[in-house]
């Protein structure tokens, strides 16, 4: 067994011993939003309950102020002490907080081009990142390839679990593949947790702004529901699968067919409540052409022979991506191994607390390495 799950699995929150600890990493969070706050929260339970990996939090930092920590801050403090310092954020100050025995790992939980700019720059001084941002893998090729030189040169790695899926074992396991001589075909899936709570909910009888509304008012979309419609975040979900599939693309190659017409996507922010009703008449017609015909509408990506495409699909009802529920994710995955059968992989793609674990479990990870 691994030696990283089998430390996991002999914790206290697993029943088990007091697993011997990985070796020694000094993190800097920065980030102290709904994901970065449950990343403190997983350390410091971590820390109340025995679990050991030899994690010492050295710098937290949000857009306005930083605290640093030379011998180590306590995660269950580190909030309060982040809202009482006087200490600037200053992104040029990551690296030297980090200066200490052991790696240096950053662990972005930010959602900041601004920091996502940084990656390839720290990943060469040798300083490891984790990130749920998708900007720098998901967006340019040029970015993407910049990422991969920065971890070559530096002898770094980059822990990108948490962009695609909250944490699911996507990445990993198409990148297994491929390590073990597999060929990828194709991938499909719902890569989107908050549209995959809009189909799972919308009944095509009570209006689809309605669902909307919920929906955000629940957190599963942006405040502004448009950056989940439009499909430009499954957009990059879908270019960092097919990037590590070893399908080079280039964003502008996804085809990208979203739910907000023209004339709401041109609206100010202020202006996006009320004209959500807009959505009514056309998604009303989609679900009653899907109804009549047996199947369900589901919002997909689909990578096949090397073309990308995104956008709302009527699936028959026993289709491999027509189940789930809430928001979860579901993507199947067609390879030399997975030929007539794809291996569908299921779970919440969304939420603070899977993609915390998502994030610490590359960091323990980089951590044990």
């Amino acid at each position: 067994m691994n030696a990283l799950v089998e430390d996991l699995r002999t914790s206290p929150a697993h029943g088990g011993a007091i697993p011997r600890p990985v070796a020694q990493a000094r993190l800097a969070l920065l980030g102290t939003g709904t994901v970065g706050s449950a990343v403190l929260a997983r350390l410091a339970a971590w820390q109340d309950s025995g679990f050991a990996p030899g994690l010492q939090l050295a710098h937290v930092a949000n857009s306005r102020r930083a605290v640093d920590g030379e011998a180590g801050l306590a995660p269950g403090l580190a909030r309060a002490r982040l809202d009482g310092s006087d200490q600037a954020s200053r992104l040029d100050d990551v690296p030297a907080a980090l200066r200490g025995a052991g790696k240096s790992i950053v662990v972005d939980a930010t959602a900041s081009a601004e920091v996502a700019a940084r990656h390839a720059a720290w990943l060469e001084q040798g300083i490891h990142v984790v990130t749920a941002c998708k900007l720098a893998r998901g967006t340019s090729l040029a970015g993407w390839q910049a990422v991969e030189v920065a971890k070559s040169r530096g002898g770094s790695q980059y822990g990108d679990a948490a962009t695609v899926g909250a944490g699911l074992p996507l990445l990993r396991s198409i990148r297994d593949l491929r390590a073990g001589g597999d060929r990828i075909h194709a991938v499909a899936g719902v890569l989107s947790g908050s549209l995959a709570w809009l189909f799972n909910h919308y009944d095509g009888l009570r209006p689809f702004s309605g669902f909307v509304r919920n929906a955000r008012d629940a957190g599963y979309t942006e405040p502004d529901p448009r950056e989940d419609l439009s499909g430009e975040d499954v957009r990059r979900k879908l270019l960092i699968l097919a990037r590590a599939a070893g399908v080079a693309l280039e964003q502008e190659a996804v085809e990208v067919t979203s739910l907000v017409p023209p004339d709401m996507a041109a609206l100010g922010r202020g202006e996006v409540d009320a004209a959500l009703p807009r959505l009514d008449p056309l998604l009303r017609q989609r679900y009653a052409q899907a109804y009549k015909n047996g199947e369900v509408l589901r919002f997909v990506a689909r990578l096949e022979q090397g073309r990308a495409r995104v956008g709302l699909e009527s699936l028959p009802a026993d289709h491999a991506l027509a189940g789930g529920a809430g928001t979860d994710n579901r993507v199947a995955i067609w390879s030399d191994r997975y030929r007539d059968q794809p291996l569908v992989i299921q779970g919440p793609g969304a939420g603070a607390e899977v993609t915390a674990a998502g994030l610490l479990d590359d960091v323990l990870r980089i951590a044990a390495s």
